[in-house]
């Protein structure tokens, strides 16, 4: 392998990872190639909901003006009954502040900012991982096509079910999320509402989230204690007693069976992410239940850590295990603060909503303060 290879990072996966990752290489000015194995780009979950530091995170990555000019700021959580009384609700700018509150986009958009400015001779759409190799000094991968590329090392952010992660350390069962088994997303008419809004109901979750003044993301559980259907239309009777705005919202939803994204909702927790020159980076790593929406958050700053590691040794042989040293704490707090609230959604109607009122914010503050602190 020649020195230029040596230097190269391989990333495995184009999506929100591992575009983040090939965009904080490319500051430190570290080569890499992206390996995507779809050849047109996935727009699946529509919409994404981005916390304060998941916008700290793409400001480092020189991308904070340009998210300003789409999507929209969540300056304000509510969480609700679901007869539609409010519990307690999140002043999101005053913790925040200003310059980095949350905000809502399409993921589409995300997709295209981490990859402004940069060469496109870098990423390779149909490009299928079939076999990995590494020695001491490099890490090699086969592709479906026959083709070979070499690198110093391989970076696997290619989602919860990770080529890399199976071919590293076998196919380790994904846990089911405490939260639930089962999740729709969708995309409808923005009913008017202007804050990020959860309504809480027996076995049923139904949030929105305003993209802009015409559009709302929605996310939507049902049957927390059972499998589920897969079916959209069959969640419709777990909604009932909800409000009007949401059982509207649904129906809209559901007209366009073709615009909502299945997905079970599986987590991601394995006791090492690296080995010698191959680590495991975002949802590959550590998928978590979308309580906090920390997903693409964690993610961006993975690749930030990562990126700075490399920059800063000649030698990467234990950048791995530096990189797992460093981010572990901060993916294991946001985990243990997702089974707590998870647990608490999973009480009966009459106690969840006695405690919330009280622990919420509690809980909001306990999660988030620790992440106002910048990974890098």
């Amino acid at each position: 392998m020649d020195t230029q290879q040596a230097g190269r990072v391989l990333i495995a996966g184009g999506g929100i990872a591992g575009l983040a990752v090939r965009r904080a290489l490319h500051q430190q000015g570290i080569p890499s190639l992206t390996l995507e194995r779809r050849r047109v780009q996935a727009d699946a979950g529509l919409a994404i909901n981005l916390p304060g530091n998941a916008v700290r995170a793409l400001q480092q990555l020189g991308l904070l003006d340009a998210l300003r000019e789409t999507g929209s700021p969540v300056r304000r959580r509510e969480y609700r009954t679901e007869r539609g009384r409010l519990l307690f609700a999140v002043d999101e700018t005053a913790f925040w502040g200003a310059e980095t509150v949350s905000h809502c986009l399409r993921r589409a958009d995300l997709l295209r900012l981490l990859q402004r400015g940069l060469p496109s001779d870098d990423i390779r759409q149909g490009a299928e991982l079939a076999v990995v190799r590494q020695t001491s000094q490099k890490v090699e991968v086969e592709l479906e096509d026959g083709a070979t590329e070499s690198g110093g090392l391989l970076v696997g952010s290619d989602g919860v079910h990770s080529t890399v992660r199976r071919g590293l350390f076998g196919n380790q069962a994904l846990g089911a999320a405490m939260l639930a088994r089962q999740s729709w997303r969708f995309m409808a008419p923005n009913p008017g509402i202007e804050a990020w809004t959860l309504w809480a109901g027996a076995g049923a979750l139904f949030l929105l989230i305003p993209v802009d003044r015409d559009e709302a993301y929605g996310w939507v559980s049902a049957g927390m204690d059972r499998d589920g259907s897969a079916d959209p239309a069959s969640i419709r009777g777990a909604f009932a007693p909800f409000p009007r705005l949401v059982r509207d919202t649904l129906d809209a939803a559901l007209s366009r069976p073709d615009a909502i994204y299945h997905s079970p909702l599986e987590e991601v927790r394995i006791p090492a992410w690296t080995r010698d020159r191959i680590v495991l980076l975002g949802d590959a790593a550590h998928a978590t239940a979308p309580v906090w929406a920390q997903g693409a958050a964690l993610a961006l700053e993975d690749a930030l850590v990562l990126a700075r590691l490399l920059a800063e040794r000649s030698d990467w042989t234990g950048v791995g295990a530096a990189y797992e040293r460093l981010r572990r704490p901060r993916v294991e707090h946001v985990q243990q603060m997702t089974d707590r609230l998870s647990r608490t959604a999973r009480l009966p109607d009459w106690v969840r909503n006695l405690l919330l009122p009280v622990v919420g914010p509690r809980s909001y503050r306990a999660t988030y303060d620790p992440l106002r602190t910048p990974a890098v």
